[in-house]
């Protein structure tokens, strides 16, 4: 019998053979995995009388994730129970062991009873490394004492410094009955952003050249996505676009598919071929628009046709094995401006639709990929993305605060009544994701009392609503010149308008020093009177999309005055509670909200600290370091 140590056959593994393996995964990585450890008092008498109500508590638990978190690409997160219900040293090991075969990344205990919650903790040191997110319910009613041990427990963990989270009801709860929303919304919570933090571990953030224009955001901080997110960092020159193209290392059927779906836009062409850089033709830059496109997608999660030698010299190109890999990268940014720009098109094609949920293949998980390589933006898009189980971000400039007075001024128009807190013009090169040019909710029934994760679950499951998105997004859209001014080789922006009405979350990650800090804001999207937004556009730039925002409880000048840089993401749906939480995972606190207190869901041991939370995250320190 072959043993899982036996010695490797060395001379087969050293043949010099490659292939480009597991064509089917586009991101290569352990799915999110939580644990369910159900705990009780071993008594003999005590444990008999727990166990069946135990174990209840448990599959409720299971069934609620396993139903409702998703991964970006639709598939339930990985959901694991313990052996046996733990009461002791033998039990809590023999749940690790099995655990360590799951590839758990994150855990929620289960109580009703009492257990014994220091040495339990004890025992269970080595279940989770100091990297693993704990969290805890403990059942509130009068039978037995589970948030009596809940208390205990949550106490032990904060005196060893192990941040835990506590789900405890405020009402008594009725064990026949369903979990309460109260109880189901602070468990989801934690199972959002737990799976969020195991996903993004050990992958990395793909960076297309360097800093653009000087823009701080784009200086990719290595050991700031080691430290905070566990993650890598790969760098690579631009050259290496304009490479790919001259040796045709692309895949030229799906450039023939892209160039055809691009096509299938309205596309204003007002820049003449002798005024663009090298005097490309209409033709020239849109088809050199697609190959872009399809070059940054290989590099970030490679293309095994590009492994392939019979089809490669069938297409013009030689394979390279090496070169088909891609960097598993779940994010990338790419530097465009200057050096780029002044003589190649934008990347507005490539970012606009990789960004968003479709392209010429179809409905599909977004792609991640920042403008002028903000990393920092990219990494919020990133996280947005994951939180909401796919839902597409939007990167934005946060282009000009306009408040109602100075509408009037300028247009005449009084909107004080339509927006008294002002709006913020948030509008870029032509880079937005496509699906903001409609309002998502409206293509659900009862979205109106849905969370963002149900509206998009929704439009995930049913074919006619992707249908009907994409031509609904298709249809908002034109894709129209850059300004040579500033872009000699030209480019094609992507231009809409977002419709009013969308719940919308404003966010963004910054540096100061070596501290990585978050600022989360939601509000809405508002639809100004024509006469106002075509002064806005014309003022501006016409040529890019616009998206008029509006912050809940704070001025749109408050806001512009408080954010860190220049650019800012933002998602569908009001997903600041998520990220106050997934930013406690990881201890990165957070400088500006207006999240509702009774929303905010943070471990017990921010408690201990006044909920200062600059002070914990300083005192745990970044989860990685």
């Amino acid at each position: 019998m072959k043993s899982c140590c036996d010695r490797p056959d060395f001379k087969s593994l050293a043949k010099p053979v490659r292939t480009f393996q597991e064509p089917d995964k586009v991101i290569l990585g352990q799915i999110p995995t939580i644990a369910i450890t159900p705990v009780s008092d071993g008594r003999s008498g005590a444990y008999e009388a727990n166990a069946v109500k135990t174990w209840a508590m448990a599959e409720k638990v299971y069934d609620l994730i396993k139903e409702n978190v998703r991964t970006v690409d639709g598939k339930p997160i990985n959901v694991v129970v313990a052996p046996e219900i733990v009461y002791g040293a033998r039990t809590a090991a023999r749940a690790q062991a099995y655990y360590a075969t799951q590839g758990v990344g994150a855990n929620i205990w289960v109580g009703r009873s009492w257990s014994y919650s220091d040495e339990l903790m004890g025992a269970m040191m080595g279940i989770g490394s100091s990297e693993w997110q704990q969290c805890a319910y403990g059942l509130n009613q009068t039978d037995r004492p589970g948030a009596v041990w809940l208390k205990a427990f949550t106490a032990a963990m904060d005196e060893k410094k192990r941040p835990i989270f506590c789900v405890y009801s405020p009402d008594l709860e009725d064990e026949d009955a369903p979990l309460s929303d109260f109880v189901a919304t602070k468990l989801l919570r934690f199972a959002r952003c737990a799976a969020a933090v195991a996903y993004i571990r050990g992958k990395n953030y793909l960076s297309i050249g360097g800093v653009s224009m000087g823009i701080i955001g784009s200086d990719v901080r290595r050991n700031m996505f080691k430290d905070y997110l566990g993650m890598g960092t790969v760098s690579v020159d631009m050259s290496i676009v304009t490479g790919r193209i001259l040796t045709n290392f692309y895949d030229p059927e799906e450039v023939a598919k892209g160039l055809e779906f691009l096509r299938s836009f309205k596309i204003k062409h007002t820049n003449k071929a002798k005024d663009r850089r090298f005097g490309r033709s209409d033709a020239e830059l849109e088809e050199m628009c697609i190959k872009m496109s399809c070059i940054v997608k290989d590099l970030m999660h490679g293309n095994p046709k590009l492994a392939d030698a019979k089809y490669g010299k069938k297409c013009g190109f030689k394979a390279d094995v090496e070169y088909s890999q891609g960097v598993n990268a779940i994010a990338a940014g790419t530097q465009g401006q200057r050096q780029w720009t002044d003589y190649n098109p934008n990347f507005d094609v490539t970012e606009s639709m990789l960004n968003s949920s479709f392209d010429w293949n179809g409905f599909r998980a977004p792609y991640i990929v920042a403008t002028e390589n903000d990393s920092k933006n990219g990494l919020g898009m990133l996280i947005g993305n994951i939180l909401t189980g796919g839902v597409p971000q939007m990167f934005a400039d946060i282009r000009t605060n306009w408040t109602p007075a100075s509408i009037q001024k300028a247009t005449g128009v009084n909107v004080s009544k339509l927006c008294p807190n002002g709006i913020i013009d948030k509008r870029n090169s032509g880079a937005a994701a496509l699906d903001y040019a409609l309002n998502i909710f409206k293509l659900v029934k009862g979205s109106e009392k849905m969370t963002i994760q149900e509206v998009w679950n929704a439009i995930r499951a049913d074919a006619k609503l992707q249908e009907k998105l994409i031509a609904e997004a298709k249809k908002n859209t034109t894709y129209m010149n850059a300004a040579l001014t500033y872009f000699p080789g030209d480019g094609l922006s992507s231009h809409f308008t977002s419709p009013g009405g969308i719940p919308m979350t404003a966010y963004r990650y910054n540096m100061v020093g070596d501290l990585l800090t978050c600022s989360v804001v939601e509000g809405e999207t508002v639809e100004l009177p024509q006469k106002v937004q075509e002064h806005i556009n014309r003022v501006t730039d016409p040529t890019w999309p616009e998206t008029s925002w509006t912050p809940r409880g704070m001025s749109s000048y408050e806001y512009m005055n408080n954010i860190g840089p220049n650019h800012d993401a933002n998602s569908f749906g009001l997903i600041g509670a998520d990220f106050i939480t997934f930013n406690a995972m990881l201890r990165i606190p957070v400088d500006m909200h207006n999240v509702d207190e009774k929303d905010i869901f943070r471990p017990t041991m921010w408690q201990r600290f006044g909920n200062d939370d600059y002070r914990v995250c300083a005192e745990l320190g970044p989860i990685y370091q």
